[in-house]
C-alpha cells in the first residue's frame, strides 16, 4: 500500500503543477522501478511500453476515431439528426429529445463522446435556443448527451476495458445498450422538466411524407450501425475488423453517395484522427507500464485484504469504486482514470463475485461522468471550443445532468441485471 500511496502522491503533485498527462502516468512508474525494482533490467520497461499496446484489439481505436471524424465532418451526422427530429421534434421540448436521440445514434456509429459533442453541438444548439431552452440548459444538454456514445456500442472505452481485463469486447458491446438507454431516459426526464418549467409549447408534427423522406435520406447513415453491430453479433467479423469496415463504409458513403468528401477534406480529417490516436496510444502505453508495477507490487491483493479486514462486501466495494472514479474524473482525463484505477480494482471485483461485464458498465458510466465533471471534464472544453462559449457557462448548465448521471449510476451499479441480461440472451 505504501507503493500505491507514493504513486498517488507523486501523480497529484504533478497534476497540481500542470504536467502533461503522459508524464503523470510515466514518471511515477519510473520512480517505482528505480526505488522498488532497481534490479529489473531497463529493457523490460521498453518491452512493457511497446508490448502493452501491441495488441490486435487496440487496432479498433484508430479506425473508430477516423470513422467518427469522417461522419462528424460529413453528412451522416446531419442526416441522423434530421431523422430523429422528424419523429419527435413536434413534442413539447422535442428538440431536446432530438439532441439526446441524435447523440445516441451518432454514438452508435462513432464510439467517441468528444466527436459527438463536436458533431451535434453546431447543429442543435441554435435549434435549442430558438425553441425556448435557456443557454445554460442547452449547453449542458449538448455536453451531457454525448456521454451516451461511451455506452451505446461501439465504444472506444469498452475496447480499452476489454483489452485491460480480458473481457469479451463483443459482450461489452451488447451489454452497453441497456445502460445507454437508462442514461438517455434520465436525460429525457430532465428535458421534460425543463420544457414544462419554461413553458415550451408543442410543435407541429411532421407529415408522414416528410418522415418517409427523412428515413430515405438517413438510410445510408443507418446502414453503419447495422453493418458494424450486426456483423459483430452474427460472428461475421471481430470488433477490430468491424472498425476497419466502418472507415471504408464512411468514406464510400460520404464521397460516392453524398459527394461531400473531397480529397482535401479527407486529408484534414485523417490528420485530426491521427493526432487523437497518437494521444490515446501514448497514454495507453505509459498507463500499461504503471499498471504492470501496480500488479507486480500485489496492490490488488492488499486491497482485497483491507476489504476483508473491514468486512466490506460487494455493495460497499462498488460504492468505493464509484467514489474513487468520481474524484479521479474531476482531475484527470477519462482514459488515464481507466488505466490507473482498473488494474488494482478489477481483480478485487472478480474476487467478490462481481460479473466482469457488469463491472465494465459501472466503470464506463463513471468514465462518462468524468467527461463532464468540472474542473477538467474533456467534453466541457470541446463544447466550449465548438460553440465559442465560456467554460463557466457550460459548467453552470451541467449540474442537473451530473445529478441525473449519479442517479443512473446507482441504478446500474445495484441492479446488475440491466447490464447482464442482453449478453446472456445473445451469447448464452
Amino acid at each position: 500500500m505504501f507503493l500505491l500511496a507514493l504513486v498517488v502522491i507523486v501523480a497529484v503533485v504533478m497534476l497540481v503543477f500542470g504536467f502533461e498527462m503522459f508524464l503523470v502516468l510515466g514518471v511515477p512508474a519510473l520512480m517505482v522501478k528505480e526505488f522498488f525494482y532497481g534490479r529489473l533490467p531497463d529493457p523490460v520497461l521498453v518491452q512493457k511500453i511497446v508490448g502493452g499496446i501491441n495488441h490486435s484489439t487496440l487496432l479498433a481505436i484508430p479506425f473508430f476515431i477516423l470513422a467518427a471524424e469522417l461522419m462528424g465532418g460529413g453528412q451522416i451526422a446531419k442526416r441522423l439528426t434530421g431523422l430523429v427530429q422528424a419523429f419527435c421534434g413536434h413534442t413539447r421540448g422535442g428538440i431536446g429529445y432530438t439532441t439526446i436521440g441524435a447523440s445516441m445514434a451518432f454514438g452508435a456509429v462513432s464510439g467517441s463522446a468528444p466527436a459527438t459533442v463536436a458533431a451535434m453541438g453546431r447543429m442543435v444548439y441554435p435549434e435549442l435556443r430558438s425553441n425556448g431552452f435557456s443557454d445554460k440548459f442547452s449547453l449542458g444538454l449538448i455536453a451531457s448527451s454525448a456521454e451516451t456514445a461511451l455506452l451505446i456500442p461501439p465504444s472506444i472505452t469498452f475496447i480499452i476495458y476489454g483489452w485491460m481485463t480480458g473481457t469479451s469486447v463483443a459482450k461489452l458491446f451488447v451489454a452497453g445498450i441497456a445502460p445507454g438507454f437508462v442514461l438517455g431516459l434520465a436525460f429525457a426526464v430532465l428535458v421534460a422538466w425543463e420544457a414544462h418549467r419554461s413553458g415550451i409549447k408543442r410543435g407541429v408534427p411532421s407529415a408522414w411524407p416528410e418522415r418517409l423522406k427523412a428515413i430515405s435520406h438517413a438510410g445510408w447513415a443507418l446502414g453503419m450501425p447495422v453493418i458494424i453491430l450486426g456483423g459483430i453479433y452474427a460472428g461475421f467479423f471481430t470488433p477490430t475488423e468491424a472498425a476497419a469496415v466502418s472507415v471504408v463504409y464512411a468514406i464510400f458513403v460520404e464521397s460516392v453517395i453524398f459527394r461531400d468528401l473531397p480529397f482535401s477534406k479527407l486529408f484534414k480529417l485523417t490528420e485530426q484522427a491521427a493526432i487523437s490516436t497518437a494521444i490515446v496510444f501514448v497514454l495507453l502505453a505509459l498507463g500499461g507500464l504503471l499498471s504492470y508495477f501496480i500488479t507486480l507490487a500485489q496492490v490488488p491483493t492488499a486491497i482485497t485484504h483491507f476489504l476483508d479486514f473491514i468486512h466490506a462486501g460487494p455493495v460497499v466495494f462498488l460504492l468505493i469504486v464509484n467514489v474513487c472514479f468520481f474524484i479521479a474524473g474531476m482531475f484527470i482525463d477519462p482514459n488515464s482514470a481507466l488505466l490507473i484505477l482498473v488494474p488494482p480494482l478489477f481483480p478485487v471485483a472478480t474476487a467478490l463475485g462481481i460479473d466482469p461485464v457488469h463491472f465494465g458498465m459501472i466503470v464506463t458510466l463513471n468514465i462518462s461522468i468524468g467527461m463532464i465533471t468540472p474542473p477538467f471534464g474533456l467534453d466541457l472544453f470541446v463544447a466550449s471550443s465548438t460553440l465559442q462559449k465560456p467554460v463557466a457557462t457550460i459548467v453552470a448548465g451541467i449540474v442537473p445532468f451530473v445529478l441525473a448521471n449519479i442517479a443512473a449510476l446507482l441504478v446500474i451499479t445495484y441492479v446488475p441485471g440491466i447490464s447482464t441480461i442482453l449478453p446472456r440472451l445473445v451469447f448464452g
